[in-house]
This record gives structure tokens, sequence and C-alpha cells, in this order.
């Protein structure tokens, strides 16, 4: 098993430069170090529907009111501008930017273990002998040598289907096949009931894929075993 950067086609290049957008980084560096709520209005916010910053403040009072704190408060002024910034995109920008926002969140909480961290590097393609390799690469990887990891990231819960699930499974797979332990995860910026009702409709096997939600993600700092 190997890992290999993806291809540098159209789609990439354009994307690449959303990833290098000082917003992508702004946003994850105040997602690394949300609460829960925090997240929960970065994600409701950055979907668009609501652009005034005061309708938001009266819809999270546990963060904007009184008995927030002063700290919380001033975060989370913080992560509801650059939510809006995001939402006032546009429609296919916003998506594009909530995408690269998860990924580099991702990154950057793996970066935060407490070990040593292996290389953890963004759209790799991972490669076994004999097998036909997958087109689209993962977004991100821990590349340990002793044990491996990939990631896939998404928005919403929509964002989980059969190709995904069927691409980390089979990557398990064939890790195996050459003794490899590989751990393979979905990251999912939105609530993990609403995850676990897309999988439990899904006909992929995802026995060994663990879930990670918009709730759980600060387990994305633990090194796993």
């Amino acid at each position: 098993m190997r890992f290999q950067d993806a291809a540098r086609d159209a789609r990439a290049v354009v994307y690449a430069g959303i990833q290098a957008d000082p917003l992508v980084a702004r946003a994850a560096t105040l997602l690394a170090e949300a609460t829960t709520a925090e997240r929960l209005l970065a994600r409701a916010a950055m979907n668009g529907e609501r652009t005034d910053p005061d309708v938001w403040r009266r819809m999270f009072p546990t963060l904007f009111g009184e008995g927030a704190g002063e700290e919380l408060r001033r975060h989370s002024e913080l992560v509801l501008a650059a939510s809006l910034e995001v939402a006032n995109r546009g429609e296919a920008s916003r998506s594009q930017f909530r995408g690269a926002i998860v990924e580099e969140l991702t990154a950057r909480l793996l970066a935060a273990r407490a070990t040593p961290a292996a290389p953890i590097r963004r759209e790799r393609r991972v490669l076994f002998d004999g097998v036909r390799a997958e087109i689209h690469p993962y977004d991100v990887t821990v590349e340990s040598g002793t044990r491996p990891e990939v990631y896939d990231c998404k928005w919403g819960a929509r964002g989980i289907n059969a190709e995904v699930l069927n691409q980390l499974d089979d990557a398990q797979v064939h890790a195996a096949d050459e003794d490899v332990d590989l751990a393979v995860a979905i990251v999912v910026m939105d609530a993990r009931r609403s995850c676990e009702l897309r999988l439990d409709r899904s006909t992929a096997n995802h026995a060994n894929t663990r879930l990670v939600a918009l709730e759980s993600l600060d387990e994305l700092r633990e090194t796993k075993p």
C-alpha cells in the first residue's frame, strides 16, 4: 500500500484556489477551538438562508447572551462573522468553501494530537498492488508507517452515499490483504442523528468505517490505538 498525489486536473486546480483562500484557514482555525454550540451555529449560518447577524444572536442566546461570558461571546462573534462571509459567497462558491473548511478543520484537529503526528496530507490517493486505483482521492490522510488513516469529509449527511462508503470499505479490505491496519473514517459537519439515519438507509458495507459527526469532532485530536 502506498500514497500518491491526486492528478492536477482542472477541477483540482480550481479547488486548490478555494482551499488557499484565507477565509478557509480563518474559519477552520476558529472552528478548531469552538464549542459544539458554536459549530452548530457555523453550520446553520453557512447555509446562507439568513444573513442578518442579529437573527443568529437571538437564536443562540447561550453564545451571545449576558450569561455567555465575555470570552465566549467574543469568539462566537468571530465564528458568526466568518460563517456569514461564507454564506454571502453565493450558492455555487458557498458549497465549495464549506467543503474546504471541513477538510481543513479535520486536518487541523488531527495535527493537534498530543503524540507526535505522522505526516498529514490532502487530496491523496491510496494505491494497492494489483488493484485498480480509485479515481477520487481522499480528502485527508495520516500517512503513518504503523497505522495509516484516510478520511473522507462531507458538509452534510446527504453527502454520505454508497460510492463513498464502498471506497472506504474497499480500501480497508485491500490494506488488510497487504497486512496493513488502515483506519477509515468519514467526517461530517452535521448532527450525528442525521448521519446515522443516512447510514442506516445505505446498503453499502460500512461496519468498519468510523463516523465522526459534528458533536464528536474533537475526537479527531485523540490518537487511536
